[in-house]
């Protein structure tokens, strides 16, 4: 019969998200669900894309809180704002903020990693228990290598690589307690035979001197009074828990300071996906129950553009998300966010985290974004109309006074693959609109003139 009298119908497995905007059909929808029981993508993960102020975050809030309800962990990696504070503080989860003088995260740290070779060792799994103390160190020597890249816009070289990597196993087998990266700093100073080998310095001590000036100038700007503060040269303050929702705060670093935001984003993403490797392994061998976490990683963009080669590093931590029982959600404002990335070889890799994922939700974009979204996310014309209609600004309702919602505020184009796009309306209820507040300290009037103290003086 034509015309239809009823649309298409919308998968109904997973997290109630929003209506069709024609049809009025409910659409659930979340990355593991989709993946885990309705089969319908290849791996559990969304990227978001969308002009800011359209409800990207209460759109990824909405999936997180309804996991949650059936027995999944979400994980923010990295709180900029903060949007996802009260959500994590409902779920009775855990909120670990980090600034200069407010909280550190020690990137030396192996977390809980220690305690699980030694509960695997207990019980007869010798070989696991050294893979992960051994994906402990790959971890830190990661960690170690991006805030160097970060801070000299450059990496270091396969020299100070391996170095850096020498000098975390000796503290490892040496050091008594948690190190620090003062305690790299005087390993590399104190010149051991496994890193003067790594320096190739043949026997001349100033010769090793030389090799490792640069990698202790780098060490020696990320102490306490360097650059980055205490934040990553101190102590772990609140050690990362894996059986409940965590949130990492991080919105104490001005939005100035992008490399410092940069570094914290990419430490809270390592800690995060490192736990979470943890708890899997433990659950492998039959030692904890099985999780399942949902990690959402927003403001991706001021990681990727801090400096060279953080996009391997970002590719690093987020390609194994389908073996290690990880949904993801991905979160940047446009196309232009990943092709403004400095060199090309970092574009093509930041468009393959669009590509690999499991589906893509899109706000209101303009039509300039269409030709470089539609090279990576088949888009018909009408759908790109769709999407440009909605990045419009709010309208004035003059018999009100006041400006009405930007038509595109909650409205979102739900895309797997080549497949016709579900467009969605997300409307929050009651409960939701009291947690997902952007934009908070705009609900109150201005208040001008002289200070409280001042007036009654």
């Amino acid at each position: 019969m034509w015309p239809f009298s009823v649309g298409t119908g919308t998968p109904m497995v997973g997290v109630p998200f929003g209506r069709h905007i024609t049809t009025h059909a409910t659409l659930c929808c979340d990355p593991i669900s989709w993946y885990q029981r309705a089969n319908l993508i290849g791996n559990p993960s969304v990227f978001f894309l969308g002009r800011p102020g359209l409800g990207k975050t209460s759109a990824v809030m909405r999936m997180a809180v309804g996991l949650a309800g059936e027995g999944t962990i979400p994980l923010v990696l990295g709180d900029t704002r903060p949007d996802y504070i009260t959500m994590t503080e409902k779920l009775e989860g855990q909120v670990i903020s980090l600034g200069r003088n407010k909280g550190s995260l020690n990137v030396l740290d192996p977390g809980e990693a220690p305690a699980a070779a030694a509960r695997l060792r207990a019980a007869g799994f010798q070989q696991a228990a050294d893979e992960v103390m051994a994906d402990a160190q790959g971890v830190r020597l990661n960690m170690v290598e991006s805030l160097i890249t970060i801070q000299r816009k450059a990496s270091p070289t396969d020299r100070e690589e391996t170095i850096l990597s020498r000098a975390i196993a000796w503290l490892d087998e040496h050091h008594e307690g948690v190190p620090v990266i003062e305690d790299l700093l005087d390993v590399i100073r104190s010149a051991p035979a496994e890193l003067r080998e790594a320096a190739l310095d043949r026997g001349d001590m100033d010769k090793y001197q030389r090799v490792t000036e640069g990698l202790e100038a780098s060490l020696v700007g990320l102490l306490p009074g360097g650059r980055f503060g205490d934040v990553f040269a101190r102590p772990t303050t609140a050690p990362m828990r894996r059986d409940r929702a965590v949130n990492f705060d991080v919105s104490a670093i001005p939005s100035s300071d992008g490399d410092m935001r940069a570094a914290a984003l990419l430490a809270c993403w390592s800690v995060g996906f490192a736990t979470v490797a943890i708890a899997q392994t433990l659950a492998d061998y039959g030692l904890e129950p099985r999780r399942h976490y949902f990690v959402i990683l927003d403001e991706l963009h001021q990681a990727l553009k801090a400096g060279p080669g953080l996009v391997d590093r970002v590719d690093y931590l987020t390609r194994l998300n389908r073996t290690s029982a990880v949904g993801q959600a991905m979160i940047t404002h446009t196309m232009k966010d990943l092709q403004s990335l400095a060199s090309e070889s970092d574009r093509h890799k930041a468009l393959g985290f669009i590509e690999r994922s499991g589906f893509v939700v899109c706000g209101g974009l303009p039509m300039a974004e269409m030709p470089l979204l539609n090279s990576v996310v088949p888009l018909s014309r009408q759908e790109q109309a769709l999407l440009s209609g909605w990045q419009d600004p709010p309208a004035w309702d003059s018999q009100q006074g006041k400006e009405v919602p930007p038509p595109g505020r909650g409205k979102f184009l739900v895309k797997v693959g080549g497949r016709p796009g579900i467009p969605v309306d997300v409307i929050l209820t009651e409960a939701e609109k009291s947690i997902s507040m952007s934009a908070r300290r705009w609900t109150e009037q201005s208040r001008t003139g002289l200070l409280e103290e001042e007036s009654a003086a």
